[in-house]
């Protein structure tokens, strides 16, 4: 039995973030001037600009400014992302309580498991195929339960500190480009976090929706949670799901540590004046906090379990477009203080 909508997710998934990273690898390129590639370059610069890069770039081109926002509207990414992340994660949080525990199949469901793979029964209903599901599969959807509740940690953390950590300054601005690249991505990456999982997941919930319908709330059996069903499966995964919760927590720390830096470097929220930052990664890289993301994503792909393609496409998408933002800013830090320290990388000790 195929769980419709499940083999074209993820394709799907996968070229929104082809699609989003050619544009930044290419501009990355050495392509000659003459084939576009520094109309391309400056074209990326002014999307991907905001802040005092973005008002570095519309000082240059006051029609450029027209396509702006404020940067303020960072607060819509992380609204957006904690509106899809938490649909997605109860979703399938719930569908993972009442399908997919225990992890471990009770000996008298053996024999059930066992007819299926023999092909004993030509038909069987909707019900028993959930409930023959192999080990192996419960915990790729407990697992994906576990990557969510990352993506969760980490999208409410990011809606709080840009609401009470950063103070963007009146006159900050980002492209609209820039804008709508953000709401995409805080779209796409709970979704391809979730992919794997997600179409079963819609089946089973419209199947119990077309219950309810049937058979009316009074013919409906009780829904009782117990608590350690809903928690007792996450803490019985494997290496993979905690060795990438560590790196995870290890990269929050550092990031949360490098926002307060950068928060508290405009004490005066109406002032534009910038200083150098200092402290924490920031003395070997110009963006730690850049940095720190890569080590978050990077904890999600480990606890993902790293087996399905949208996720390491969407990690691929999270490098590119870091790595060029850094560079830029980067470059901007260097341009604006003469006393800059030379020592330090944009985003990558000893790489970039």
């Amino acid at each position: 039995m195929e769980t419709g909508g499940g083999p074209a997710l993820q394709p799907l998934l996968c070229l929104a973030w082809v699609a989003a990273i050619l544009p930044i690898a290419a501009a990355a390129l050495p392509i000659p001037a003459s084939a576009g590639g520094r109309l391309l370059h400056q074209l990326l610069c002014a999307f991907s600009s905001r802040g005092k890069t973005a008002r570095a770039s519309s000082a240059s081109s006051s029609s450029k400014a027209k396509f702006t926002v404020p940067q303020k509207f960072f607060l819509h990414f992380y609204v957006v992302g904690v509106v899809v992340t938490t649909t997605l994660l109860l979703a399938i949080w719930f569908y993972a309580y009442m399908k997919m525990t225990p992890l471990v199949p009770e000996s008298s469901s053996y024999s059930t498991i066992a007819s299926h793979l023999v092909g004993s029964s030509n038909s069987f209903s909707l019900a028993s195929f959930w409930s023959s599901r192999p080990r192996e599969h419960k915990y790729r959807v407990w697992r994906t339960v576990f990557v969510l509740i990352l993506m969760e940690i980490q999208v409410l953390r990011r809606l709080y500190e840009t609401e009470h950590v950063f103070h963007y300054s009146p006159s900050a601005r980002m492209h609209i480009v820039g804008y709508l690249t953000g709401l995409f991505y805080y779209v796409a990456a709970p979704l391809s976090l979730a992919s794997s999982s997600l179409p079963e997941a819609i089946q089973y919930l419209r199947y119990q929706i077309a219950e309810f319908i049937v058979k009316g709330r009074a013919r409906m059996p009780d829904l009782v949670i117990d608590p350690s069903h809903l928690l007792k499966p996450l803490l019985n995964l494997g290496w993979c799901q905690w060795i990438g919760a560590v790196i995870f927590i290890w990269g929050s720390l550092h990031q949360i540590r490098c926002h307060a830096i950068l928060g508290s470097l405009r004490e005066h929220k109406d002032s534009d004046e910038y200083v150098i930052p200092c402290g924490d990664w920031f003395s070997r890289v110009s963006c730690p906090h850049y940095l720190a993301e890569l080590v978050i994503y990077l904890g999600m792909l480990i606890a993902s379990g790293g087996s399905d393609i949208s996720v390491w496409f969407q990690y691929l998408f999270v490098i590119t477009n870091l790595s060029f933002a850094a560079k830029q800013t980067h470059k901007w830090y260097l341009q604006k203080f003469e006393d800059y320290p030379r020592s330090r990388y944009a985003i990558i000790p000893f790489v970039c």
